[in-house]
């Protein structure tokens, strides 16, 4: 499984020069110019296989890149061509870019693979019957998935034992900026009463699916919640139609 642990960025902006260096890179137009550049590692199967990639943008263009499975610079531009040819013929840069799968990537990777790679936080998660904005209805039932890592989830709406895949739609996964994840997953058909609705939910750091019923007995009131894990925490605000 392929996976990018460990990245690094530069980003250098020159405001209001128009004419540039004549031996810089080729002006694209406007007074902003923009110096980007990458370094990426990607793993396979932990370590078993690591490539390094070395990247340069200048104004979102790719001019130059090195790939440590091809071992030098290749250049996409007349500029990048000629940057490339530089960075090749200096040994002790290429030394420093072809041992970068051990110095940089394979070191990395000891260092912060028990928090990328290891961690887990299981996922809290609450029921809400929200309204609808134009339908005059008892509203839809809405499932909360809230600070939980890694990103990879599945939540899945039951009415009973029946899946109603085709009767669901989730906002993107988001992440809330502190290293976890949250989802929200409405069920578009309204909650009948005399039947049960369950959202299930499964992630690595749970053991088995943790499954939240909307029971037969509860009030249709907005902003009511299924027992469970609790509340939802910080949300996304949304306006269902």
């Amino acid at each position: 499984m392929g996976r990018v642990a460990a990245a690094g960025a530069v980003l250098v902006a020159l405001v209001g020069v128009r004419g540039g260096d004549p031996g810089g890179p080729p002006e694209l137009g406007g007074s902003v110019f923009q110096f980007f550049g990458t370094a990426e590692c990607h793993f396979i199967n932990g370590t078993e296989r690591v490539r390094f990639v070395d990247t340069y943008f200048y104004n979102r263009l790719q001019y130059m890149i090195f790939d440590s499975d091809v071992g030098h610079y290749v250049g996409f531009t007349p500029y990048g061509e000629k940057q490339a040819q530089a960075a090749n013929s200096d040994p002790q840069w290429m030394e420093d870019r072809r041992t970068a799968v051990d110095t940089y990537c394979r070191h990395n990777y000891e260092v912060s693979t028990p928090f990328l790679v290891e961690r887990r936080v299981p996922p809290s998660v609450s029921i809400s019957l929200v309204p609808s904005s134009s339908q005059p209805s008892p509203g839809r039932l809405l499932c909360s998935v809230m600070d939980f890592y890694p990103a990879e989830i599945q939540v899945r709406w039951f009415q009973g034992q029946q899946e109603l895949s085709g009767h669901v739609v989730a906002t993107d996964i988001v992440p809330n900026g502190d290293w976890t994840y949250q989802l929200l997953v409405l069920l578009e058909i309204p909650p009948q009463r005399g039947l049960s609705y369950t959202c299930q939910v499964e992630h690595v750091s749970l053991e088995q699916p943790l499954s939240l019923h909307w029971g037969t007995a509860r009030p249709h009131s907005a902003g009511g919640s299924g027992g469970g894990t609790g509340g939802a925490g910080r949300g996304i605000g949304l306006c269902w139609e």
